[in-house]
């Protein structure tokens, strides 16, 4: 039940037309980006690199025949190929060379693609670790992202699991880009170099921290390649660990044109204490604020941050502060979030054994209630539920034409069920500022019951007409917090209905996969099933996973690896609270009917359906269940 409510211009169309001019802000600013230094290694396919040097690098479990060798997968031509013997568990894996942090494996797939399989780092070719799994391959080109993975190794590994076709595994290119990690220094170098590196936002998979220590430095300062991205926030930090105790005399930070105009510079010990230790002057931030362009003619900046002494730290940060604006168009002025190419810290000391930190493992213990309502008191209970009203607890959403309030006419119990209605009365309800000709009934659970994973659950009966959007739903407990908002907030759809009777919807919102880009799968009943029937809806959330389900039917697993890995950052590690809501039109809805009159995703045949007092949203109860 995405909360978005319009839609705002793409960062990456932006990066696109940013002009080569650079900033120029007095002494805080370097020499121009033409004169920057370039990494040779950042945007190298390190396994075709090795497969050229030494064509042993590359070996596999086997192959079709000698013209789909294990070697052609890496030969920098896109029409050879390997494939491998008809065996689910063949592999294929390369030599690099020597020890590298991966940041990403790219695989292009012929028709022969896996449905099942692994990749997998080891630093000596015998112990292995995955760092990617595919649990529902459908081949194609598949990126692969590391982050906020630890995947330092020398050889890297694909194996499978299971076959998509009776075929073997099949793959034009296996490509994998990285580079070494600075190593602990007494010479004056850069100790960023390929560590790891975090932040409190980031766009989507492919603006993560990583890059801002990957070496990539585009050298006109444009385009969209290797870059960190936040989100649209002031608030926003990058932080670099150099892996030990180390002496910091300069910071160079490469922007791309949404660039801070004012920031910190900060370094720490352990990564929670923060000292500052730069900050620009007032008219160096007073010149930066001025510098208020159109995207066209927006530019690209380098800072050079020469600290007044040595600073000692392990963790190095930029703390934005405020943010570059652009006319967006004139004379409305527009601000993005921060995005950084790459973040150079320089001094000695540091270790090439920094590395993340393990990601939270499943939970363990059984499940046990520990919410529950089935409806049976004779008035919806307020200790459990807070219902929801436009114009008070929230405001229009999703040009859906309801208007929210809290009457028994819209939200009740009856015969141990809770009744979710709609109604019609033409401009005869007002509320935040507008005027409604339906209300209908939201409940929550939000500061009765908020809570950290576990098993979620209801048992629902659905009305069937376009249009009629019943929703339950888990909602992010920070959504109300400015520094954090939707979809960062995070958001699981459980169970939403468009008024089709023969299938439901669930969906995952979060940075880089909200709103029609949103991770999300569609059941359909097995043997003629209808939405008008009593079914229950369920989602397993752990710390690894989101699995929904349909009367105890799996039909859709999105894991925490899979989706920081290919689409952006899992928000699910904080409390959510439950939603049940019957909305009327609005943008989903619309998508699918493409009606128009007499309301968006509305049309009239629905609107008589409730204007008959026929349309309501039944619950037959709800559980939580969790471990521990």
């Amino acid at each position: 039940m995405s909360i978005r409510t319009r839609t705002r211009t793409s960062r990456t169309l932006l990066a696109a037309l940013a002009a080569t001019a650079l900033l120029c802000s007095g002494s805080l600013l370097a020499a121009p980006a033409s004169a920057a230094p370039t990494a040779a290694t950042w945007d190298t396919d390190r396994a075709a690199a090795a497969y050229a040097v030494n064509p042993a690098a590359v070996t596999a479990s086997g192959s079709e025949n000698a013209g789909t060798a294990p070697g052609r997968a890496f030969d920098g031509d896109g029409a050879t190929r390997w494939s491998s013997d008809f065996a689910d568990g063949a592999w294929i894996r390369v030599d690099l060379g020597s020890v590298i942090r991966v940041d990403r494996v790219v695989l292009d797939w012929e028709a022969a693609y896996g449905k099942r399989y692994v990749l997998e780092v080891s630093k000596n070719g015998t112990d292995w670790t995955p760092f990617y799994t595919e649990t529902a391959g459908t081949g194609g080109s598949v990126t692969a992202h590391t982050y906020p993975q630890e995947a330092t190794g020398r050889y890297v590994r694909l194996r499978g699991l299971e076959r998509a076709t009776p075929y073997g595994y099949s793959l034009w290119n296996l490509k994998v880009y990285g580079g070494e990690p600075a190593p602990a220094s007494t010479p004056r170098t850069n100790l960023a170099l390929n560590h790891p590196a975090y932040s409190n936002s980031y766009q989507d998979a492919g603006h993560s921290p990583a890059y801002v220590t990957d070496g990539g430095l585009p050298g006109d300062l444009r385009g969209d390649q290797s870059r960190w991205s936040s989100d649209w926030n002031a608030d926003r930090w990058v932080s670099v660990d150099l892996g030990a105790q180390s002496s910091v005399d300069t910071v160079d930070l490469y922007w791309e044109s949404a660039y801070a105009v004012d920031y910190l510079v900060q370094v720490s010990d352990d990564n929670r204490t923060w000292r500052t230790v730069y900050e620009p002057s007032a008219a160096e931030i007073a010149a930066r604020r001025a510098d208020v362009k159109s995207p066209a003619d927006a530019a690209g900046v380098h800072d050079t941050v020469r600290l007044p002494s040595p600073a000692t730290g392990r963790y190095v940060r930029m703390l934005g502060k405020e943010r570059r604006s652009f006319y967006n168009p004139a004379p409305a002025t527009a601000q993005f979030g921060y995005s950084l190419y790459e973040f150079q810290v320089w001094g000695t000391g540091g270790a090439a054994s920094a590395a993340y930190p393990a990601l939270p493992a499943d939970q363990q213990g059984t499940y046990r209630t520990t919410f529950f309502d089935d409806f049976t008191g004779a008035a919806l209970d307020r200790s459990k539920w807070r219902v929801v009203r436009t114009g008070t607890e929230m405001g229009p959403v999703n040009g859906e034409s309801q208007a929210y309030v809290d009457s028994t006419d819209n939200i009740r119990t009856q015969d141990g069920s809770l009744i979710l209605k709609a109604k019609y009365c033409k401009g005869c309800t007002q509320a935040g500022g507008g005027r409604y000709d339906f209300t209908s009934g939201r409940v929550d659970t939000h500061t009765h019951y908020d809570f950290t994973y576990g098993k979620v659950s209801a048992r629902m009966k659905l009305p069937v007409g376009d249009g009629f959007w019943p929703a339950f739903w888990l909602l992010g407990s920070n959504v109300d917090d400015p520094a954090v908002s939707w979809p960062a907030s995070g958001e699981s759809d459980i169970m939403e209905n468009i008024g089709y009777a023969d299938w439901t919807s669930s969906a995952l919102h979060g940075p880089g996969y909200s709103a029609d880009g949103n991770i999300g799968a569609r059941q359909t009943y097995p043997n003629g099933g209808t939405a008008d029937q009593w079914h229950t809806y369920a989602v397993e959330w752990t710390p690894t996973a989101m699995r929904f389900y349909v009367d105890d039917r799996l039909v859709q697993e999105t894991t925490r690896n899979k989706l920081e890995s290919t689409r952006g950052q899992w928000v699910y590690d904080h409390n959510q609270y439950i939603i049940l809501n019957l909305a009327l039109g609005g943008a989903y809805p619309a998508g699918w009917n493409k009606a128009t009159t007499p309301y968006w995703g509305l049309p009239q045949p629905s609107v008589d359906k409730i204007a008959a007092g026929g349309v309501q949203a039944q619950v037959d109860w709800v559980r939580v269940e969790q471990k521990g």
